[in-house]
């Protein structure tokens, strides 16, 4: 670390030539490992979702002018969604409906930069936002424990796919509370890495797709605009995955207050959160047009930033195009392909747990009283409602999922119940940058 705490890059300035591309590629090896999980749990191509994450963030950083230094990933938030959707009409079909979520960002983007942020975070406080989150993290929890012990997909239970599952959590978990400076921020990509030793080892990975790759291959883009050419528009996936955007669009505020205190610099005045938010829709929107998942800024990127002290977004632009590159060589698309179930369960056992345990956060640095009947009763209904499947089902093709259901009652909830003491959470999220 000792290299690295000499460096100290604003964000407009560009680093030396000879480092440009290792800074770069520093970066992009934080942001690997959450960027490909999102599309290896949900069935979509590791490969595709390197590139569009790539685009994404190019096109993310034009939008804002090159005055926010953040790397867009892949969203956790949409997996579960994503996997109903595709169930419902297909990986077209559910991409279509991140498509459509991108557009909810641009018309929040609009409505911010014409009336102000005041009623947004009014509409989406801590009090709802939190346990949304925390719903998000456990409707997820039995997948993950399917994957460690191979039942997922009706397969037959695995003692040995089990313990490769906890040696990853294991890892995962050591590297995290061990490991300082810039390997703090990838204990899930370490974990990856020893979990796939140890499948190797326990021989549940097929390496004869890696050996028979070839070195450069286009990836397998495949967006929604064929099924719409063919089919029409898949209207049932839209109340599955449109409403994810309110809890997204919340995490991408919350993100965008940590940047700016890392930073220095008030990034929701300057460029300005309808423009950031404008980015990460247009970003999300392109990631589906090509076949990717829903893009969002990463706590990754905070991490690497607060660490590294490099903010150039010259080099947050050289990680984009490395991770556009890595998406054309068939060896990498290969080698991510060959992670066994039992590996990728236990990162998810870890990883679900800790997205849940962010709701939780968000309610703690929310300063939301508990003690508070109306609190109370918000949190409650919100997280049965998102844990416990309640849907609304309209016909055989019309169906809000649980996770979009607690969402829109939280919002409603919110709205209609009195409240105590006016304002406080909003100027809790916000702070100086409201």
């Amino acid at each position: 670390m000792s290299e690295q705490e000499t460096w100290s890059l604003s964000v407009s300035e560009r680093p030396p030539s000879g480092a440009w591309i290792l800074l770069s590629l520093q970066h992009l090896f934080a942001m690997f490992g959450a960027t490909v999980l999102v599309p290896l749990l949900t069935g979509l191509p590791p490969a595709v979702a390197l590139v569009t994450s790539g685009l994404g963030t190019l096109l993310y950083l034009v939008v804002t002018g090159g005055r926010i230094p953040a790397y867009l990933g892949s969203s956790f938030a949409f997996i579960a969604p994503i996997v109903t959707g595709a169930g419902m009409a297909g990986i077209p079909g559910a991409l279509f409906g991140c498509f459509c979520a991108g557009l909810v960002y641009l018309m929040v983007s609009l409505a911010i930069r014409t009336f102000g942020v005041g009623w947004l975070m009014r509409l989406l406080p801590p009090v709802v936002v939190g346990p949304v989150i925390m719903v998000i993290g456990l409707s997820l929890a039995s997948v993950a424990i399917e994957m460690a012990d191979n039942t997922v997909g009706g397969g037959d239970y695995s003692l040995t796919s089990l313990l490769v599952a906890a040696v990853t959590m294991a890892c995962i978990i050591f590297f995290t509370l061990i490991l300082k400076g810039f390997f703090s921020v990838i204990p899930i990509l370490l974990g990856i890495a020893v979990g796939y030793i140890a499948a190797l080892v326990a021989g549940l990975v097929d390496f004869a797709p890696v050996q028979e790759a070839s070195f450069l291959r286009v990836p397998d883009f495949e967006g929604f605009l064929a099924l719409l050419a063919a089919e029409g528009i898949p209207w049932q996936v839209l109340p599955i995955l449109v409403p994810i955007a309110i809890v997204t669009i919340a995490e991408h505020i919350g993100d965008q207050v940590v940047l700016s205190r890392v930073v220095g610099r008030n990034f929701l005045r300057i460029p300005g959160l309808h423009r950031s938010l404008a980015g990460d829709g247009l970003a999300t929107m392109l990631a589906a047009v090509l076949g990717g998942p829903p893009n969002t800024t990463y706590g990754e990127n905070v991490g690497v930033l607060a660490i590294t002290r490099v903010f150039s977004v010259y080099v947050i632009g050289g990680a984009a195009c490395l991770a556009v590159v890595l998406g054309f060589v068939g060896t990498v698309a290969a080698l991510l392909s060959s992670i066994p179930n039992a590996v990728m369960g236990g990162v998810s056992v870890a990883l679900f747990g800790v997205i849940a345990s962010s709701g939780m956060r968000t309610l703690i640095e929310g300063k939301v009283d508990l003690s508070e009947k109306r609190n109370l009763l918000i949190t409650s209904v919100i997280l049965v409602i998102g844990i416990g499947g309640a849907t609304l089902e309209f016909g055989e093709t019309f169906t809000v999922s649980s996770m979009a259901l607690a969402a829109i009652i939280g919002v409603f909830l919110h709205a209609v119940l009195p409240e105590r003491h006016k304002g406080g959470e909003t100027e809790t999220i916000l702070g100086s940058h409201g």
